[in-house]
């Protein structure tokens, strides 16, 4: 396990929770291609900011990656709402083109 996550898990073992600490254990159990712990961690960060863009393509990029397919493109397609109501047009964008990949391949 490397140091980041060893340290925000260590911050969520003292009781500290929020979006961000979600997010940034999402993205490090991501890169350390522990995608079911990924995507519970993104999961978590939209339960405290349903609204955060880069949380939903973290999401569905961590099912994809799963095989959770499915479970993907409905995420990608709600994050591609959340984004254009936003006003977030470039994760709108990369969540559409994955979304496009992931019906493609199917």
């Amino acid at each position: 396990m490397d140091n980041i996550i060893a340290n925000f898990e260590a911050m969520l073992a003292k009781g500290q929770d929020n979006v961000m600490l979600r997010f940034g254990l999402g993205n490090a159990y991501l890169k350390e291609k522990e995608f079911a712990t990924a995507a519970m961690h993104f999961a978590k960060a939209l339960e405290f900011d349903p609204n955060y863009s880069a949380a939903w393509k973290g999401y569905g990029k961590a099912l994809a990656e799963n095989k959770q397919i499915q479970e993907a493109i409905d995420v990608y397609t709600q994050g591609i709402a959340v984004a254009e109501k936003k006003g977030d047009k470039q994760a709108a964008k990369e969540m559409t083109v994955f979304l496009k990949r992931l019906q493609k391949n199917r």
